[in-house]
């Protein structure tokens, strides 16, 4: 037993190319789901000058970006299953143009052209981030190197949050804001090309059409799929979790612990260097470990979150809030990549779909996190939000829990 268990390691192992072989390979998709986080990147770090220039108030330019997220959730709901039904880098390079575009209109600096930028930048990243992860996912075909794939996509976002903000602030000092805008443009161009010319070894997407599932078959498939109704919930709540906590993280600090704004700066690079670290860690160890449980990971991952935004908002001294933020972004991170490698597995013909309506719903839980947030701390202050996050945490545990239950003793069944 104990030699078939090493066998069964060392296959895996040979199985999975290591995360720097897959970067070389993957590096086009990799960078491409990079530069799909700068332009609101550019548009929150530089907000009072774009504003400024406009002739509007922060407030009402801040406001337009939620003009992104209602449009990544109609546009990523409503083209799911074409993720599916056309080559995946065709779907990324038009989304890379359209982004592009999208920079260009907001660099004239009008209030109506940064409203047209946040609709276009979220239509765009609806479209562009299912397709660069089902497209790395699809050089692996299925199984943990696929699931691998698709979590390194997920790292390297976390990593472009990270460090985006002073990348981008040093060019700026030559070139301005706009200069950033059109700089993205022009790689996003290039990126576009660079894609194009680039083919999957998946004979899905360039031979047996018939085999791609039909608009409403997608759903279908997707719905049927065991376990992947709960865990797309896990997906939206952990982020409605989250993201509502970053919402009001900040003031938290301010209030409780009368940290200043540049003092505030550490603690969101170790909030942002944890979530980096979980998810990339994470997404090595549920894909090389072959007798690792995924689903287990996922409901640990989702309990510690629920424990740590209980702590966070109870910790009576600064170190042990400092702990309760690093938890919360490393096991809010093992989440992620556990949903993302677990769509993939058991999605296999419409795991497009199946990361395009996560996406979607993550888009979806960024507005009721932040509505959550803001109801519990205007009705009880941090302990009504703790109750509100608690709760939507505890959704993600139960949600967890379902897709435990849905896994077969032989392992996850594929969709389609």
């Amino acid at each position: 037993m104990r030699g078939s268990t090493t066998a069964d390691d060392l296959t895996t192992r040979e199985a999975i190319p290591s995360d720097l072989r897959m970067a070389r390979t993957l590096w086009p998709v990799l960078l491409s789901s990079a530069v799909g986080l700068v332009p609101f990147t550019v548009f929150s770090t530089f907000l009072v000058p774009i504003a400024a220039d406009a002739g509007t108030s922060a407030a009402t330019m801040g406001s337009l970006r939620g003009l992104g997220g209602i449009a990544a959730l109609i546009v990523g709901t409503a083209l799911a299953p074409f993720i599916d039904r056309i080559p995946k880098q065709l779907a990324a390079a038009t989304a890379l143009v359209l982004l592009g575009l999208s920079c260009v209109l907001g660099a004239v600096g009008t209030l109506a052209t940064f409203a047209a930028f946040c609709l276009l930048i979220g239509a765009a990243t609806a479209m562009l981030n299912p397709a660069l992860g089902a497209a790395a996912a699809d050089q692996y075909g299925t199984g943990a190197a696929a699931g691998r794939a698709a979590t390194l996509v997920t790292a390297t976002q976390s990593l472009t949050a990270m460090l985006a903000a002073p990348l981008i602030a040093l060019p700026a000092l030559w070139w301005g804001w706009e200069g950033d805008l059109l700089a993205v443009a022009s790689v996003a161009g290039l990126l576009a090309v660079v894609l194009l010319r680039r083919r999957t070894h998946r004979a899905l997407l360039d031979s047996e059409p018939s085999v791609r599932p039909s608009y409403l078959a997608s759903f279908r498939a997707l719905a049927g799929t065991r376990g992947a109704v709960p865990l797309l919930a896990v997906g939206g709540f952990r982020t409605a979790a989250f993201m509502g906590y970053l919402a009001y993280l900040a003031a938290f600090y301010d209030d409780r612990f009368d940290l200043t704004p540049s003092v505030f700066a550490l603690v969101w690079t170790l909030s942002g260097t944890s979530f980096f670290l979980g998810n990339l860690l994470t997404g090595r160890l549920i894909n090389r470990a072959s007798r690792l449980p995924v689903e287990r990971v996922l409901l640990v991952g989702a309990s510690c979150s629920l424990v740590a935004i209980l702590g966070f908002y109870a910790a009576p001294t600064l170190p042990l809030a400092l702990g309760c933020t690093a938890l919360l972004g490393a096991s809010h991170a093992a989440v992620a990549a556990c949903v993302v490698s677990l769509l993939v597995r058991r999605c296999d013909t419409v795991r497009g779909a199946a990361l395009s309506v996560n996406a979607a719903g993550q888009s979806l839980g960024v507005f009721v996190g932040a509505a959550v947030g803001g109801l519990g701390l205007g009705l009880g202050g941090y302990v009504g939000i703790a109750i509100g996050f608690g709760a939507i945490s505890a959704a993600a545990v139960a949600a967890a829990v379902a897709v435990l239950r849905s896994t077969p003793s032989a392992g996850a069944e594929p969709c389609g």
